[in-house]
């Protein structure tokens, strides 16, 4: 694929992960790590701008080094999960988008709890 491709996947991924940072149900990691691949792939410029970053640079360099994330980032992740479905069966969701949520959060969960910190 293309430079340019990439290039605007990778800034599309960033605004999804500023998004993320005002929007609880929206996860901003996750979209910075497909930002700096697709940079990675781009431009060298926004990667090194994207790693170096003060606040997002950290997580990226963890999960690229290390394959970790912080207990911090593994607390909130959960605690928005749990909310989310504590949220749903107030609205009174159907039994089965509960299950559903419950099996794919539940999943996530023990991804993200099962990493290094």
């Amino acid at each position: 694929m293309g430079k340019i491709f990439y290039l605007t996947l990778g800034w599309c991924a960033v605004a999804l992960g500023l998004l993320g940072v005002i929007l609880p149900v929206l996860p901003t990691t996750p979209f910075l790590l497909i930002a700096a691949f697709a940079f990675g792939n781009s431009s060298p410029r926004a990667r090194a701008w994207l790693i170096d970053h003060a606040h997002f640079g950290p997580a990226i360099r963890d999960w690229e080094e290390r394959g970790a994330i912080s207990r911090r980032a593994k607390t909130l992740a959960v605690s928005m999960m749990a909310l989310v479905f504590v949220i749903s069966l107030i609205l009174g969701a159907p039994w089965w988008v509960l299950l559903l949520q419950a099996s794919l959060m539940g999943a996530g969960a023990a991804f993200v709890l099962t990493r290094p910190d």
